[in-house]
């Protein structure tokens, strides 16, 4: 993506990082940054997902504010917010007012609701998102409360990966036809279509609609995990039948005293035998013996302990970049490598640089003062 121009509305959450992944695959991002105090609670020189990034200062409630941001826009193939429905309309930097400077420009527009819809002027978080779309209700045990899985699934998978691949492919329709749109990337909408595979299989009738119950939710003995004596844990995903047979092999239940694992009315009894197997160890020792082996079992691993595994470090897929361990562009090209190129951007650090590259006077000349923050999608 290098030469292409991206414009970023600073905000918190699946928009900034979905910008962050143009900026990872080459693009030019310039985030424009409010003179108040980003919401985030992170210092910006660690703010990792503001890599790759160049910062300028514009506020939007102030006279020149708008004109300067539709001044980047005019310049710019893609412009990215976060903000709830109306409000970049009502700051003059809505859809209607940039792409009346630039009618080829992709409007990436993140919020967790939609456009419209009952909720669209709600506010919300990545919990709520994925509990109304459904996919919240099937993780957790059956016999417990759904379990948070923080918010990968609905800001990050269900949010930024689906707006980047509707920029993506509204950028092709504009340089094909030079005509850009509107791209309306709801949390609510990425998450409900994550969960396609499993209506299909509620259909056919391969799952079950209680939680925990299923082949892939927890439910399934050999689909789990199971605490180790030292109280760590360790991941089982020996689905297969050859994969199966090495796993009780490795672990050392004989397969032939074991039950049905065809039958979900065995799973209990077989749950049983290999809890009480895995307690008998520590998980240093079962990765060591599983370790090369085709049981499809690994341990679970803390964030700093992800970082130093012999396979990722191979892989490089963790990097120390401008001092901080941080994982490095995904995904991996053979002719055009992404790069972190650049640390995380302090606000308005870039504006003089981006003033002059883009042939935007409009960032020097404003004169910023400090005025409330709009508010973001979540």
């Amino acid at each position: 993506m290098a030469g292409v121009r991206v414009v970023e509305l600073a905000g918190i959450g699946p928009a900034p990082f979905a910008a962050m992944l143009l900026a990872d695959l080459g693009a030019d991002v310039v985030r424009v940054d409010r003179p108040s105090p980003s919401p985030v609670g992170i210092a910006p020189a660690q703010d990792l997902a503001n890599r790759n990034k160049r910062s300028v200062l514009v506020d939007l409630k102030t006279p020149g504010g708008p004109g300067t941001v539709r001044a980047l826009a005019a310049r710019a193939e893609v412009l990215v917010e976060g903000y709830r429905p109306g409000v970049a309309e009502r700051l003059g930097v809505g859809p209607g007012d940039c792409l009346a400077v630039n009618p080829a420009l992709v409007y990436g527009r993140m919020t967790g609701w939609g456009q419209h819809g009952p909720l669209a002027p709600r506010a919300g978080h990545d919990i709520g998102y994925i509990a109304t779309a459904g996919a919240l209700g099937l993780i957790g045990p059956a016999d417990g409360p759904p379990v948070v899985p923080l918010n990968l699934l609905g800001d990050y998978a269900g949010g930024s990966l689906y707006l980047v691949a509707g920029v993506l492919a509204a950028l092709l329709t504009a340089r094909a036809s030079g005509r850009g749109q509107v791209v309306d990337a709801a949390i609510v909408d990425g998450t409900a279509h994550l969960t396609t595979v499993v209506r299909g299989m509620l259909a056919a009738g391969g799952w079950r609609a209680e939680r925990g119950r299923n082949l892939l939710d927890g439910g399934c003995p050999y689909y789990t995990v199971y605490e180790t004596a030292d109280g760590g844990w360790m991941a089982v995903g020996a689905l297969e039948p050859q994969f199966y047979r090495e796993f009780v092999r490795v672990l050392g239940v004989p397969g032939e005293e074991l039950p049905d694992r065809d039958d979900p009315r065995d799973w209990p009894e077989l749950r049983a035998r290999f809890a009480a197997r895995f307690r008998t160890a520590s998980r240093e020792a079962w990765t060591a013996l599983f370790e090369g082996t085709d049981a499809c079992v690994a341990p679970v691993l803390s964030l700093h302990e992800a970082a130093g595994h012999p396979h990722l470090a191979g892989r490089g897929t963790f990097t120390e970049a401008h001092g901080l361990t941080q994982p490095a562009v995904a995904p991996r090209f053979s002719e055009t490598p992404g790069a972190l190129r650049l640390p995380p951007a302090e606000p308005g650090a870039h504006t003089e640089e981006v003033a002059r590259d883009w042939a935007v006077p409009e960032l020097t000349a404003a004169k910023s003062a400090p005025a409330g923050a709009a508010k973001d999608a979540d």
